[in-house]
C-alpha cells in the first residue's frame, strides 16, 4: 500500500522549487517511500536556497580580493632553537602531561572519509598502513591514545566522527578488534550531519536514486552540532574534560594528545590552537594560517591570489608559510560557548562531479563538474576565540597524510615516512639498524625516541623486517 506525502512536504518542495524529489513516487514501495519523506524532512530548503543564492552573487560579483588585508600569521611557537625555547618547550611538556594525568584531557578523531581515492572502498581509517604490520590508520592512532593513557594513568576518551558512509563500518571495526585495547566506554562514536548536492546551475537537489536524494557529509565543521546533537558534549562535562585534542584519521604520524601542544594550548589561555608546518613550496594545495583585522584565520589554497602564495620576506623565505595541518586544540568550554551561542559556521559551496538521475529517470554520470557540495570547515571557529594560537611542528615528523594513491601524500610516502622515524629513533638509541631494512615501532612499544632508548639495548642489530609491539 502506497504512502501519501504529507501536505506540508507537497507544500514546502512547492514553495522552493523542489517538487522534482517526488517526480518518482509512485514507483516506490512504501518502505522507500518512508525513507524519501525522512529525508526531505531534514533538509533545511531555505537555507539551501540562501546559499545557492549568495554563491551566484558572490560568482557574478567583482566585489575585490577576501584576502586583500591579511597578514602573515601571528602568536606563533616556533620550532626550538635557542636554548629558551627548547626551556619553553619542555615546561609546555610538563604541563601537559599534567592535564592528562588529572583527566583533563579528550580526543578527537575526524573519520568521516572514504579511501575511493586510494582504491579502497571502505573507511579511510581501516586502511593498512603500517609499513611492515599493515596495521590500519584506525590501530595506528588508537595505540598511541591508549599508550598516552597508560603513560599518564588516566583513561583518554576518544569522540571519533564518522559519515554515513563510514559509520557502521566503523563501529564494526572498532567492536571487532576490542576497541583496539582502549576501553569500550571510552570510544564514543558519532555521526556528522549531511546537506543535499544542488545542480550547478539551477538550484534544484539532485537525486541520487529515483527514491533517494544526493546527500553528502557536511564537513569536520559539522562536528559542533553532531557534538551537541549525539550527547558528546554533555559526556565530556559529565567526565571533567577540559581540552579535546582534534586531528584527522589520514596522518598516521600525527602525535595523538602531544603534551607540549596541549600545555602551550594551557599555559597561553587559548580558546583553540593550531598546528602548522613549512609549506614545500609557493604552489603547494595546502591552506594556510594568516591574521586579517586581528584575528587568526585559515584561508584556503584556492583562495589565495597567486601574489600572496608567491610573497617572500627579505631572505627569500614564504611570507605565508604556515600550512594548515588539521591538527587543533579546543578548550572545551570554547565549544559549549558556540554551541550556547547557536553560532554556525558558514557553508562553504565546491564544484563536484555528482551522479544523478535526471527528468527521464536515467542514472546521469557527468563528466565535469555539475553540482555544488556544502561543508563547513573546523577552522572557521578560529576567527570566534577569545585567544587563538598557532603552533609549529617538525614537517618530517608529523606531516605524513594519506590523501592521494600515488605521489605525494601517498601510501608510499606516509610508510617512508614512518620507517625513516622509526629507524632514527632505534639509531639514536644505539641499535643498528641497515640501509632498507623495513622497521615498525608500535605505540604501545614507545611513543617516542626516549621510550625506544629505554627499552632497546644499545648495539642491537636489526638485519631483517621488524615490529616491535
Amino acid at each position: 500500500m502506497s504512502e501519501q506525502l504529507p501536505a506540508h512536504l507537497h507544500e514546502r518542495l512547492n514553495r522552493y522549487g523542489q517538487q522534482h524529489l517526488v517526480r518518482w513516487w509512485n514507483e516506490l514501495d512504501t518502505a522507500a517511500q518512508r525513507r524519501l519523506i525522512e529525508q526531505i524532512e531534514t533538509i533545511d530548503f531555505a537555507r539551501i536556497d540562501r546559499l545557492f543564492r549568495q554563491q551566484h552573487i558572490a560568482e557574478d560579483s567583482d566585489g575585490g580580493s577576501p584576502t586583500a588585508n591579511i597578514r602573515p600569521a601571528s602568536q606563533v611557537v616556533r620550532l626550538p632553537k635557542e636554548p629558551r625555547e627548547h626551556a619553553d618547550r619542555a615546561a609546555a611538556g610538563k604541563m601537559g602531561r599534567e592535564a592528562l594525568a588529572s583527566g583533563k584531557v579528550g580526543a578527537i578523531l575526524v573519520a568521516g572519509g572514504q579511501g575511493e581515492r586510494l582504491g579502497f572502498n571502505y573507511p579511510k581509517g581501516m586502511y593498512p598502513i603500517g609499513p611492515v604490520s599493515d596495521r590500519t590508520l584506525y590501530q595506528i592512532l588508537a595505540e598511541q591514545l591508549l599508550a598516552r593513557s597508560r603513560e599518564c594513568g588516566k583513561a583518554i576518551p576518544y569522540y571519533v566522527m564518522t559519515s554515513d558512509a563510514t559509520h557502521v563500518e566503523t563501529l564494526e571495526f572498532f567492536r571487532k578488534h576490542k576497541y583496539i585495547g582502549l576501553n569500550a566506554t571510552d570510544v564514543c562514536v558519532f555521526r556528522q550531519g549531511n546537506m543535499p548536492a544542488v545542480d550547478k546551475q539551477t538550484g534544484r537537489i539532485l537525486l541520487a536514486e529515483k527514491g533517494a536524494v544526493a546527500m553528502s557529509p557536511d564537513g569536520h565543521g559539522g562536528m559542533l552540532a553532531a557534538l551537541a546533537a549525539s550527547g558528546c558534549l554533555d559526556d565530556m562535562r559529565l567526565r571533567g574534560i577540559e581540552y579535546l585534542h582534534y586531528h584527522q584519521v589520514d596522518n598516521p604520524t600525527t602525535i595523538v594528545c602531544d603534551p607540549a601542544y596541549i600545555g602551550f594550548h594551557i599555559l597561553r589561555r587559548a580558546e583553540i590552537s593550531t598546528k602548522v608546518v613549512a609549506k614545500r613550496n609557493a604552489s603547494e594545495s595546502m591552506g594556510v594560517v594568516v591574521s586579517s583585522s586581528g584575528q587568526t584565520r585559515i584561508v584556503e589554497y584556492i583562495d589565495m591570489p597567486n601574489e600572496l602564495k608567491e610573497a617572500t620576506d627579505s631572505e627569500d623565505n614564504l611570507l605565508h608559510w604556515a600550512g594548515n595541518t588539521a591538527i587543533h586544540v579546543f578548550s572545551r568550554r570554547f565549544l559549549d560557548r558556540l554551541v550556547a551561542e547557536n553560532l554556525e559556521l558558514p557553508f562553504h559551496l565546491s564544484a563536484k562531479k555528482v551522479p544523478f538521475i535526471d527528468d527521464a529517470g536515467r542514472l546521469v554520470e557527468p563528466a565535469e563538474a555539475n553540482a555544488y557540495k556544502f561543508e563547513r570547515f573546523v577552522f572557521d571557529a578560529l576567527p570566534h576565540a577569545s585567544r587563538a594560537l598557532v603552533v609549529e611542528a617538525d614537517r618530517a615528523r608529523e606531516f605524513n597524510p594519506v590523501k592521494n594513491a600515488d605521489g605525494d601524500d601517498s601510501p608510499a610516502t606516509a610508510r617512508g615516512a614512518m620507517t625513516r622515524i622509526y629507524t632514527d629513533w632505534l639509531r639514536a638509541a644505539g641499535a643498528i639498524v641497515p640501509h632498507g631494512v623495513p622497521v615498525e615501532i608500535s605505540p604501545l612499544f614507545a611513543l617516542d625516541a626516549d621510550g625506544v632508548r629505554d627499552k632497546v639495548p644499545t648495539g642491537k642489530k636489526f638485519d631483517g623486517p621488524v615490529v616491535l609491539k
